[in-house]
């Protein structure tokens, strides 16, 4: 990781360093555990979508350990000299590549970003999938693993910062902002003096309504900010 970072909470953090929480833990209404996360996403009618004409990506809610035994989800921030989203908050992922199953794809994309190697028994379940304004169906799978995020080897061309969400960070309510150019809400998501926007924070929402909350929030919609629009 590149250079050096503000945590958005009066710190700032060499490069290298992994973004921990410094919030007091709120109690979620639903444990965030493998087994509690597994019977959410059991109980969850998935929704898929065609292409129609657009490209396939996937993403990856991963859930690995803080090395403490409690449960965390790593949430990257793209180096801004990226050309497509630089200096966004994103879940690791990407386009699939051609022949591939959007769960390789997810899986590919985890070990490619952060250096952790999955196999397909990780996989928990998946969430609706969500078009982008930028012309994609984006397909969200939801892994656990044992893994420390301390672990974690992330590839300094596609990530700049890593965090580690933990679950009273999830479990908040997000802002949602009417904007004149849709008839949608932009969805924001409070992190550590940030708004992270969807398709980012769309995909967290719906985990922590599912998973925490047990609702069956759909994001469909939810918009992008217009900045997103490319």
């Amino acid at each position: 990781m590149a250079g050096v970072t503000d945590t958005g909470l009066g710190m700032r953090l060499a490069a290298g360093a992994v973004v921990t929480n410094y919030c007091r833990p709120m109690p979620a209404a639903h444990p965030l555990d493998r087994d509690n996360v597994r019977d959410a996403l059991d109980a969850f009618d998935s929704r898929r979508l065609p292409l129609d004409g657009r490209r396939h990506a996937a993403v990856v809610v991963a859930v690995l350990d803080d090395g403490n035994g409690n449960p965390v989800m790593p949430l990257t921030r793209r180096p801004t000299r990226l050309r497509a989203h630089p200096g966004q908050f994103a879940l690791p992922g990407g386009r699939l590549d051609e022949g591939e199953q959007p769960e390789e794809a997810a899986l590919r994309e985890l070990h490619e970003e952060l250096g952790i190697d999955l196999g397909p028994e990780s996989v928990l379940g998946r969430l609706d999938d969500y078009i982008t304004r930028s012309g994609y169906v984006m397909s969200p799978f939801v892994v656990w693993s044992d893994t420390a995020v301390s672990d974690l080897k992330p590839s300094p061309d596609e990530v700049d910062v890593l965090f580690a969400v933990t679950t009273d960070e999830l479990d908040v309510d997000p802002r949602f902002v009417t904007i004149p150019e849709s008839d949608k809400p932009v969805i924001q998501w409070p992190f550590r003096g940030h708004l992270v926007h969807a398709p980012t924070a769309a995909v967290v929402y719906q985990f922590r309504e599912v998973v925490l909350r047990r609702r069956a929030t759909r994001i469909d919609g939810l918009e992008q900010p217009v900045f997103a629009w490319r």
